[in-house]
């Protein structure tokens, strides 16, 4: 399916290069809110990009669908793929990535190693660790094991730091991050949480931006702080009472952080951890 008009991406791209010099900018990146394969356009987005410009292109993907040859192709030419792999298991896989029925552990292992083989690009395998689930010795383990047959240019560390489906997703301790890294190997790296960097130049409508960029993933009251770093305080304040009012997003509260997410969005409420803790859930995020 066409989720998004092409023709708006490549406007809004023209427009950043417009105000923009290439040396700015290192990265133009294609993720989405949801899964950016399941575009029907992605193999021309990803063409029409550069052929505008030499800035390189990444594509962010939980990497489900890349045993199929077309989906193969059209990634083909990016410049890095970043896909998810957060499970060694068939087990673990349904917990953290509730995977639809179709889609099996086995084609998501050999998506990645049919998609390594061809892909002349950078391989950046993402692994997000969730504290009490992938964490142990055996979980880390088999996860290296299937990134052994991928062979990954650089492996990912991740930590859930924005607001989970359930609240009881922790991010891992030092320990466990340092376990990892020893286990996974040279190649692994820890990306841990910074504060985003948007800038809102050169848009006609800054307001509309900033609800795009709340919409695509949760941003905290410190990220948008530096957003909205030119203007007045009362000024965000009233801004954000307005776009929560309108319903164009919503707060919610983690690990004493406030979050702005999209409208609709579905986060339970913290006492529920107390109620169920990852013993007994049958998936996390």
């Amino acid at each position: 399916m066409i989720y998004h008009p092409p023709e708006e991406i490549f406007r809004e791209i023209d427009q950043v290069l417009d105000v923009h010099q290439a040396e700015d900018i290192d990265w133009i990146t294609i993720v989405g809110s949801g899964e950016p394969t399941l575009h029907s356009e992605i193999g021309l987005i990803i063409r029409e990009i550069k052929q505008r410009t030499d800035i390189p292109v990444a594509v962010i993907t939980n990497g489900s669908l890349l045993h199929l040859p077309d989906v193969c192709a059209d990634l083909g030419m990016a410049d890095a793929v970043l896909p998810s792999l957060d499970a060694g298991r068939i087990e673990l896989y349904r917990k953290i990535n509730r995977p639809h029925p179709e889609i099996p552990f086995h084609l998501l292992i050999d998506g990645l190693v049919a998609f390594r083989g061809d892909f002349q690009g950078r391989l950046w395998v993402e692994v997000m660790l969730v504290d009490y689930l992938n964490t142990s010795e055996d979980a880390l383990t088999d996860i290296s094991a299937v990134l052994e047959m991928v062979n990954p240019d650089e492996i990912h560390i991740n930590i859930p730091t924005r607001p989970p489906a359930e609240t009881w997703v922790q991010p891992p301790g030092e320990d466990s991050i340092q376990r990892a890294i020893s286990i996974l190997g040279t190649q692994a790296k820890v990306l841990y949480p910074v504060q985003g960097n948007y800038d809102l130049s050169g848009s006609d409508d800054e307001i509309k931006e900033l609800i795009g960029i709340i919409s695509r993933h949760p941003v905290s009251e410190d990220e948008l702080s530096v957003i909205l770093g030119n203007w007045s305080p009362e000024s965000v304040n009233r801004v954000l009472k307005e776009i929560e009012n309108g319903g164009f997003a919503q707060k919610v509260e983690r690990n004493n952080v406030v979050f702005w997410v999209a409208p609709g969005s579905h986060f339970p409420e913290q006492r529920e951890r107390q109620a169920a803790g990852p013993g007994t859930q049958e998936n996390v995020h």
